[in-house]
């Protein structure tokens, strides 16, 4: 077996040919003149000359080799009770009905198209209907704010948009086209045809002269062929927060996302084809797009998409029964999932109830994983957990314990080494290498590997400024951490999650580590807040397990002196409070940024991604009590 440190060198010296080699296992309709343009370095492009098309390959060419039979996607929705396979046959068949709708609408090659859909499999359809004719989609999370969705519309000019009449929660309907209505009205960018899913959940009214509905616009339509386009060419947009509160347009190109994903399936999640692979996430993110619809079937392996929650649709069982009912060998989630399960089934009785011996390893990825999450879902689950990191720029995992390549031995804190293709390197202000055990800023030598952003959607220069400039020759990932002697990387925070206490830096994902440990927690976070004496001391929000019989006054003391032990004095650590619930992204991340600026009254913006606007709410209170937050307003 090669080994993992073998790869990465070889990946290294001989990028071209590493990643020829893995190119052949993805159809071109025309071969490339160069595996590697870097005429235009720091703009790097993968197989320029080469021609191809992403749908044919996540679909048609396992129809034409016989697999046609094979099922493509489990559609689980306990939100609406309804679960259904669909063949890859099948799903060829509505892809190219459903592209030969589009190409009636005026829809061709480099055409943008704008999605904004629930979980459902109409949605997989509309983005590989994209990709068949060459257009470029654009997925917005359903249920984006309507402003939101505006800005995404007029950045991309979309010539058409495809929705849906609602999406489902565990709380209700949500009803999206007024929301799409409304945005359409804010926008600058005139959108002259929608195409409407209807749901028997909720009928959306229909704009006439503007809106189709769904099934009506695919009658009597020819189905659409898939058209090679150039790998260089644009396969999609997703849009990522800026910190000019712009969004930033994420490309990925056809060529090498292909190459990368149909690799990674592999080597990464030891995925065979006809294996299961199970993506709890949405198709709104990276994840989604990644590791829900274009990895797996690339692989031709057969991919869950879910339509429901962890806990409460309808309870802490529901992974572990997708898990044992569709022979899950893979699973991808988020470690706040496993939190909340945690949290709500700590004796894990659910879990009891099914059998998930199908299930080889548990992948953790989203946001950083303390270490107690992991451990306790190894102990729980009998797996390997790896907790991998990446961000929707990249679109594929930077750092990575690769199981299908060698395995490695697992560190908690840690997802493991560099995936070949990424040098991951440790840096200071300066951009000097860190020693081991040394924290600084976390960069990536240039080029990045195939499947990483390009750059973004009209902007070269955003793309530079944003994440090239800061250290020239490398792209800035924005996370702060350390390597040890063995290569294994660390991530402890976004670099504006360093705080500054009397002097001395010290990360918030530390912080949070250790709180963690406790085991009357469920999940915390910590944030830097101002302090006169010593410029930012720690604050820590907690979250405690069902059933937790402790007095507030004797945990915090536990917490403090937890804190003091395993950091020290240094820490400073004196300001904790429990909480109900945690502000999150509905990808699970906290809002670590918006609640430091809560904290220390700065003006803030409640982000279009948040999950219940409400627990905002709870922290302010809290932090109003703690003597932090008092009257700001929000910007």
């Amino acid at each position: 077996m090669t080994s993992i440190r073998a790869l990465q060198q070889r990946a290294k010296i001989e990028p071209q040919e590493f990643w020829a080699e893995a190119a052949e296992g993805i159809h071109w309709d025309q071969p490339w003149q160069q595996v590697l343009d870097d005429r235009a370095a720091p703009l790097y492009r993968w197989f320029d000359g080469a021609m191809i098309n992403t749908c044919y390959n996540a679909v048609d060419r396992h129809v034409e080799a016989g697999f046609g039979d094979q099922v493509a996607i489990h559609y689980d929705s306990p939100v609406t009770d309804t679960a259904y396979a669909i063949t890859y046959a099948e799903l060829q068949a509505q892809v190219a009905r459903l592209a030969g709708a589009l190409r009636a609408q005026g829809v061709e090659k480099s055409d943008r198209v704008v999605i904004y859909m629930p979980m459902v499999p109409e949605t997989v359809y509309a983005m590989l209907a994209c990709a068949r004719l060459g257009a470029i989609h654009s997925v917005v999370f359903g249920g984006f704010a309507a402003a939101e969705l505006a800005t995404r519309i007029d950045d991309a000019c979309p010539k058409l948009v495809l929705s849906a009449s609602c999406g489902i929660e565990p709380s209700g309907v949500v009803p999206y086209k007024p929301l799409l209505d409304n945005a359409l009205e804010l926008a600058q960018h005139p959108v002259e045809r929608c195409l409407i899913l209807q749901r028997p959940q909720c009928s959306a009214v229909l704009h006439e002269g503007r809106d189709l509905d769904w099934h009506q616009a695919q009658h009597g339509v020819e189905p659409a062929d898939c058209v090679p386009v150039a790998a260089t060419d644009p396969l999609y947009i997703l849009y990522t927060s800026g910190t000019t509160g712009t969004p930033k347009g994420v490309v990925r190109d056809n060529g090498g996302h292909a190459v990368a994903l149909h690799w990674s399936m592999k080597a990464i999640y030891d995925i065979d084809p006809g294996d299961t692979f199970w993506a709890a996430s949405d198709v709104g993110w990276v994840v989604g797009h990644s590791y829900i619809v274009y990895g797996p079937l690339l692989a031709r392996a057969t991919t869950v998409l879910y339509e429901g929650k962890p806990v409460g649709t309808p309870d802490p069982g529901a992974f572990w029964r997708v898990i044992e009912q569709y022979q899950v060998k893979s699973f991808f989630t988020a470690p706040t999932a496993i939190r909340a399960i945690k949290r709500e089934d700590p004796n894990t009785e659910y879990l009891q109830r099914y059998d998930i011996s199908t299930l080889k390893a548990l992948y953790l990825a989203g946001e950083r994983c303390d270490p107690d999450t992991l451990n306790w879902a190894m102990d729980t689950l009998k797996v390997p957990v790896v907790d991998h990191w990446w961000q929707t720029e990249t679109g594929w995992a930077i750092c990575a314990n690769p199981l299908g390549i060698e395995p490695l031995p697992i560190k908690a804190g840690s997802p493991s080494l560099a995936v070949p293709g990424y040098q991951v390197e440790v840096l200071d202000e300066e951009g000097n290498p860190m020693a081991a055990g040394q924290s600084g800023a976390i960069a990536i030598r240039l080029p990045l590997p195939p499947g990483t952003l390009p750059t973004l959607w009209g902007n070269d220069q955003r793309y530079i400024d944003s994440y090239l400039s800061r250290y020239p020759g490398y792209y800035l990932t924005g996370d702060a951490g350390y390597q040890d002697e063995e290569g294994y990387l660390y991530i402890m925070s976004r670099i504006d999650d360093i705080i500054n206490v009397a002097g001395h830096r010290l990360s918030t994902g530390r912080f949070e580590e250790v709180l963690a440990q406790h085991p009357a927690v469920a999940e915390v976070a910590v944030i830097g807040v101002a302090d006169k004496l010593k410029g930012q001391v720690p604050l820590g929000l907690v979250v405690l397990k069902s059933g937790v019989e402790l007095g507030e006054d004797e945990l915090y003391q536990q917490l403090i002196a937890l804190v003091r032990k395993e950091i020290g004095p240094v820490a400073a650590f004196k300001l904790v409070s429990v909480i109900n619930k945690l502000p999150k992204t509905r990808s699970g991340k906290i809002l670590r940024g918006t609640m430091r600026k809560m904290a220390d009254n700065q003006d803030y913006v409640v982000p279009a991604t948040i999950e219940d606007p409400a627990a905002l709410d709870l922290v302010h209170n809290t932090l109003v009590r703690l003597g932090y937050g008092k009257g700001r307003v929000t910007g």
